[in-house]
């Protein structure tokens, strides 16, 4: 029990912020582009409970990924539709991706910190907790990122498909999108899309982001995870 806590004081923070900036990314940039239908239901706020998804937020600390509750969004209010509907999309990735990097930033200062005043006791016990949120920040908002540009509507790398694609082919392949959830289920489950494509485009990432710190993100999210 003592371990799960601890475990969860780590994980809480990190991964609520990641999924409900996700969510508040696709309402805000669908409300610049002329659809208020998340502002109207005031889902554009960074309380988490207003995106909670309960099952969602337990596979965050059971396997490592989660979801909250999709903001919605309204596309026959954009403004150009498809167009618009790329940058909808592609704002909850892009969102996971600057938080990613701004973890990494700020875990890179903070062991400088930490190499500059590593005999003071009390600055070490204070960075550690911080260190570690920030470890697990960096892998929970780049796993996100690439997660969700898998190319299967509804994820957003799906929708942002149907955008570019031509007229004739964006709307066959939309057709796809009730049976998304069932085809990305097989793909994680039953597939090596995690080992071969999501697991090495993610250590590019964290290496990138990173350096020498990657070490850290590796020991954490292991501990984590185990």
């Amino acid at each position: 029990m003592e371990n799960f806590l601890l475990k969860l004081s780590i994980m809480l923070v990190p991964a609520l912020l990641a999924i409900t900036c996700h969510e508040v990314s696709h309402g805000y940039v669908a409300y610049r582009f002329g659809d208020n239908t998340a502002r109207s239901l005031g889902r554009l706020t960074l309380n988490p409970l207003k995106h909670l998804d309960i099952i969602g937020t337990l596979m965050v600390f059971l396997v490592g990924i989660g979801w909250a509750k999709p903001v919605p969004v309204d596309f026959r209010n954009l403004r150009n539709p498809k167009r618009d509907m790329i940058w909808v999309a592609a704002a909850g990735p892009i969102t996971n991706f600057l938080l990613a990097a701004l973890s990494a930033l700020a875990l890179r200062s903070i062991m400088f910190l930490e190499q500059q005043y590593a005999s003071v006791l009390a600055i070490s016990s204070f960075l550690e907790p911080i260190t570690l949120m920030l470890g697990f920040s960096v892998y929970i908002n780049l796993l996100l990122c690439l997660f969700n540009l898998i190319p299967v509507p509804p994820l957003d790398g799906g929708r942002v498909l149907v955008g570019i694609l031509p007229d004739r082919q964006a709307a066959a392949y939309s057709r796809i999108e009730p049976y998304g959830m069932i085809l990305i289920i097989v793909l994680v489950f039953f597939t090596n899309i995690f080992s071969y494509v999501l697991a090495p485009m993610l250590d590019v990432g964290i290496r990138l982001l990173t350096g020498p710190q990657s070490g850290l993100i590796y020991s954490v999210t292991t501990f984590l995870m185990r």
